[in-house]
């Protein structure tokens, strides 16, 4: 526990009380930012990744459909019901694609979860060192 100074003034701890108070924001606000271009990154990187892959998905997906149709063709299936078939199927998977990705680029994940906790820890030890101050019985002049 650090070491309590009795003989300062009221001015002087209100002062210390201050300058720390200050220091406090100060390193709060800096990790805020730092946590905040952190889960910046993350989501420039996971729609980097949704764009690149949809520009090299989308030739090879229509050259895959329309081996499928006609591959249900050759087997003897109408050209109609083949495609409707394939496209039926494509359909379920992008959207099951796409649920996936919006569940990734949900608002929660990119929460400053450090910086909350931290906050909350810092106001909780502050409640409490007031409390303490309060229970103490007054000094003698």
């Amino acid at each position: 526990m650090a070491y309590i100074e009795t003989n300062r003034s009221i001015s002087a701890i209100f002062i210390d009380l201050v300058n720390q108070l200050t220091t406090l924001v100060r390193k709060e606000s800096q990790l805020a930012r730092a946590e905040m271009s952190e889960k910046i990154g993350e989501i420039g990187v996971a729609l980097g990744l949704l764009v690149g892959g949809a520009v090299l998905l989308i030739p090879a997906l229509v050259i895959l459909l329309q081996a499928g149709v006609a591959g249900l063709a050759a087997a003897g299936l109408a050209v109609g019901w083949a495609s409707l078939i394939v496209g039926g199927v494509a359909l379920l998977i992008g959207l099951a694609l796409l649920a996936v990705g919006v569940s990734r680029l949900k608002a929660g994940r990119f929460v400053p979860t450090k910086t909350i906790e931290r906050l909350q820890r810092d106001a909780a030890i502050a409640t409490q060192h007031m409390r303490n101050d309060d229970a103490t019985p007054e000094r003698a002049a």
